[in-house]
């Protein structure tokens, strides 16, 4: 990941770690988007359908080609990920997972299953290095506390059973829940 000197609150370096077999979980603050990864996850809707929040940030660095290709691809169910290329985006791939809307029913089990369907199709697709955000927890109204403790959790269980994926990035926007997501990261790291 580099960061640009001329813009220096563009991205706080922030990171905590935690080695997992041979691969790294890594928290960080700041935009997705400028992550030099191979693919960001975007939080996505079933219809693949990019508006605000996450997606949208990606759409307007990435450009339309983005959503052309999940146009193509027109639907993905809650809990599923699919991948598309990435436009002008410094990553090579974007990985549209579909949260849960808090209220809908399962919540849990279905950020679970799209975290895991997106380290799953990040492993077919070779991906050495990829980055979440905290699915859900924008206007589908998930708790963040709730967030965290599903998608580190998950993702590591995933990597502790192998994986050919080296770097799991959690990238968050805000202060708040930076620091919810490093004090589960904390938990788990007592726990390991």
């Amino acid at each position: 990941m580099k960061l640009n000197p001329y813009q220096p609150d563009q991205f706080i370096l922030i990171l905590m770690m935690l080695r997992v077999g041979r691969s790294i979980v890594e928290l960080v603050k700041g935009d997705i988007t400028e992550l030099e990864v191979d693919a960001i996850v975007n939080a996505a809707n079933s219809r693949l359908k990019m508006g605000g929040g996450v997606a949208g940030a990606i759409l307007r660095k990435g450009g339309w080609s983005i959503q052309e290709e999940c146009d193509k691809i027109g639907y993905c169910p809650v809990g599923g990920a699919v991948i598309t290329g990435a436009g002008k985006l410094k990553a090579k791939y974007v990985i549209h997972a579909v949260g849960p809307r808090m209220g809908e029913g399962d919540e849990d089990r279905k950020l679970r299953n799209a975290t895991l369907n997106s380290l799953k199709l990040a492993e077919k697709h070779g991906i050495k290095s990829m980055a979440f955000p905290a699915i859900s927890t924008g206007i589908f109204g998930f708790p963040k506390d709730r967030c965290a403790k599903i998608m580190l959790r998950t993702t590591v269980d995933y990597l502790k059973a192998g994986s050919s994926i080296e770097r799991v990035i959690f990238c968050l926007y805000d202060d708040e829940t930076y620091q919810i997501f490093a004090e589960e990261l904390n938990r788990i790291k007592n726990e390991v």
